[in-house]
């Protein structure tokens, strides 16, 4: 069983690394994530292919976020490399900025890789019109340490922006352990939610974001074209 850990003063974020040894990254890791996300480079980068099904939801509140097990084939190819979709899940607000700005939500689409390598596509959301995903789901979001199963199908590929440039850099979990040697890839436009939606999310999830992270002179880069 993993040591307890929260957002608040006495288990959140800045206290991490206290909390255990194999939390030790949090605090003394040189490619942490989430970052301010400033001064990309535009690179040719292998393209990141989107294979999307629409599947039945399997929705759980661990406690930190809410998190929807992948039930179908959805998976990423990033230059000849299959990454599986395991699950996806939420940050209010958003953890990663751009050039400073922070946003009102996040989705992590967390990959894995047959090696094991993890890749996260980060959603960037904002508060405007109706999502045909995330407002739905915000109706029927369970609460800490219950779940859920929604037998009526959504589109997973619907998270996605219709076009966008893609922000890449080698970084971390955001939560606890904080492992690093996890690929990045968050995408330039952001979607929009509801007001109603997001109060929704915000309600069950509360402030669970961490702070933006020193970039250590790593490299980011951004796509010259937006991803297929």
């Amino acid at each position: 069983m993993e040591p307890p850990w929260g957002y608040g003063p006495d288990d959140g974020p800045a206290v991490w690394g206290q909390l255990s040894s194999e939390y030790a990254l949090c605090a003394v890791g040189d490619r942490q994530s989430p970052i301010d996300i400033v001064g990309a480079t535009q690179a040719e980068v292998p393209v990141v292919a989107f294979h999307y099904e629409p599947m039945n939801l399997q929705v759980l509140n661990n406690g930190h976020t809410v998190e929807v097990a992948s039930t179908s084939e959805n998976w990423i190819d990033v230059g000849g490399v299959r990454y599986d979709l395991t699950q996806f899940h939420f940050h209010t607000p958003g953890e990663h900025t751009v050039d400073g700005r922070p946003f009102d939500m996040e989705v992590h689409l967390v990959h894995r890789n047959e090696e094991g390598t993890l890749a996260v596509v980060g959603v960037l959301v904002r508060r405007g019109d109706e999502h045909p995903v995330l407002d739905p789901l915000a109706e029927q979001l369970p609460e800490p340490g219950e779940s859920l199963a929604i037998e009526k199908k959504i589109a997973t590929s619907e998270l996605l922006p219709e076009a966008s440039r893609i922000f890449r850099y080698e970084g971390s979990l955001t939560t606890p352990p904080c492992s690093e040697g996890v690929q990045w890839f968050v995408l330039e436009t952001p979607i929009e939610v509801s007001d109603a939606g997001l109060a929704a999310f915000e309600a069950i999830l509360g402030n669970n974001s961490r702070p933006v992270q020193p970039l250590n002179g790593r490299e980011l880069l951004i796509d010259k074209d937006p991803a297929p």
